[in-house]
């Protein structure tokens, strides 16, 4: 069985909308792209590369899909980045798209029309982690079909007030066991979610 593991940028009020560059993506006039660079330091870049280091396979949307496809590929051997390239680059990697008809980038296999459905049967199949990395439409999908494992959450010490969150209409309740977390010199809380059962209830009434 493999394990869906879903990987994202959020700000504190849960925005994870174009956090890599201004134009990722405008969906909505969103004028806060590239929010999360100014962040980063070193030591987040080791823990992405730790984290990303254990995928089996990419789960990845259409647009995150275009903007690694047309970097991580070109990315020198002498580059500071060229070990995540190297990965990212090497790694199956299944596309949710109801457009694209080809896919240019190596050991790339285009989902069929039924998303959930596909993913289902790659759970079944022994590929390890499937991460989602990015493609917030995508994971959005995922979670309300309740076909994610595991949550690794990078949380930013800033305030949006607008945007596309993760976790939105449709969600599907759960409990989630904290597996670790652990804070960047930056102030950037970065933790590991694993879905725990179902939501447990009590009162404090007297």
């Amino acid at each position: 069985m493999s394990t869906v593991v879903v990987n994202a940028f959020l700000t504190l009020d849960g925005v994870a909308q174009a956090p890599g560059q201004p134009e990722e993506d405008r969906d909505g006039g969103f004028p806060h792209g590239g929010w999360q660079v100014p962040y980063f330091t070193e030591e987040q870049g080791e823990l992405v590369g730790r984290w990303q280091g254990r995928a089996g396979g990419l789960l990845l949307g259409r647009k995150t899909y275009d903007l690694f496809a047309a970097h991580w590929p070109h990315v020198p051997a002498d580059h500071d980045h060229a070990g995540i390239a190297a990965v990212l680059n090497a790694l199956p990697k299944f596309v949710a798209s109801r457009t694209a008809t080809s896919l240019a980038w190596q050991n790339s296999t285009l989902l069929d029309g039924d998303v959930p459905a596909a993913v289902a049967k790659l759970k079944e199949q022994d590929l390890g982690e499937l991460q989602v990395i990015g493609s917030l439409d995508l994971a959005q999908t995922l979670i309300r079909h309740d076909l994610v494992d595991e949550y690794r959450l990078m949380v930013y010490p800033l305030l949006l007030g607008t945007g596309k969150r993760l976790f939105a209409g449709g969600t599907v309740p759960a409990a989630m066991d904290l597996v670790s977390t652990e804070t960047t010199p930056a102030g950037v809380t970065a933790s590991v979610y694993r879905r725990g059962g179902d939501v447990l209830y009590g009162s404090f009434a007297l």
